[in-house]
């Protein structure tokens, strides 16, 4: 790696913050089958620090990693997950919400808006924010400002997000390198480290988690395998998509939903039989 890459190398950083808090985050971060560090990131919200760097070692950017990261625990979750990202040239947010198209914006490294403003127009209305006063601060951020760079504008976006609860741990911040994140988020009281487990104990750790809760008529019964095989039916087209472009980030996304569609279907047929083997 060149001297020049290396310089950029170390530019380079990604958040995952997901609107749900770490109990319900963990299980689906098992999915994505990368080392992660889980801590909480105030109320109702959770943030994961990759504690890998595979945008170094792959054709994707950061990004586009990002982006397939984020469209995977959105599906897999449920819930909204925003992915921060930022480079040596730019940064950048990319939310996604269940099946729906993942939404984003950009800043170029000296604070230039390169985004459309209907972008947070829709991340306003996703994410359940003001119509009126969040939306004038998201507006003044797709504005010229020659006293804002790229990490203004970052910090005025979650500053927007302080209003839903959200708390950043100190040192995870936008614009920090990779290596600083992870340090940071080592040293947090409740860090969570989310490690690969094998799909079987990874998914049924998830299913557990859920049944529990008020959604459990979605893990089991009719409504189970009607989602279980939507998940099949989109993850397979979208894994082909992935292969012909090459993208690693999608192809994460793709084989979550074909592993939790095939495996949720198994989870209650599996169900079935203990419910009737009780009788």
């Amino acid at each position: 790696m060149s001297s020049e890459a290396s310089a950029r190398a170390l530019g380079v950083g990604a958040l995952l913050l997901c609107r749900a808090d770490p109990d319900a985050t963990e299980p689906v971060a098992h999915l994505l089958r990368e080392r992660m560090l889980l801590v909480p990131a105030g109320g109702g919200w959770s943030v994961l620090v990759p504690e890998g760097k595979p945008w170094l070692h792959g054709e994707e950017p950061v990004d586009r990693v990002l982006t397939g990261w984020a469209t995977a625990l959105a599906v897999g979750s449920g819930r909204p997950v925003l992915a921060l990202w930022w480079d040596t040239d730019r940064c950048g947010y990319t939310l996604a919400a269940g099946f729906r198209r993942t939404v984003g914006y950009e800043w170029l490294a000296n604070g230039t808006p390169v985004g459309e403003d209907e972008a947070m127009r829709t991340f306003a209305a996703r994410l359940g924010l003001d119509p009126v006063l969040d939306m004038q601060s998201l507006e003044a951020l797709t504005r010229p400002d020659t006293e804002a760079d790229a990490r203004a504008r970052m910090l005025g976006l979650l500053a927007v997000l302080t209003r839903t609860g959200l708390a950043l741990p100190p040192g995870l911040a936008p614009g920090e390198p990779a290596d600083r994140l992870r340090e940071a988020a080592r040293v947090q009281r409740d860090l969570r480290k989310v490690e690969w487990a094998g799909w079987r104990d990874a998914v049924r750790a998830e299913f557990d988690v859920v049944e529990s809760g008020p959604l459990g008529p979605w893990v089991r019964g009719p409504k189970a395998r009607a989602l279980a095989a939507a998940q099949v039916a989109a993850g397979l087209p979208l894994a082909a998509w992935a292969v012909r472009r090459r993208s690693g980030g999608w192809a994460v996304a793709a084989a979550v939903l074909v592993a939790q569609g095939a495996l949720g279907l198994a989870y209650d047929r599996m169900r079935a039989r203990d419910f009737a083997g009780t009788r």
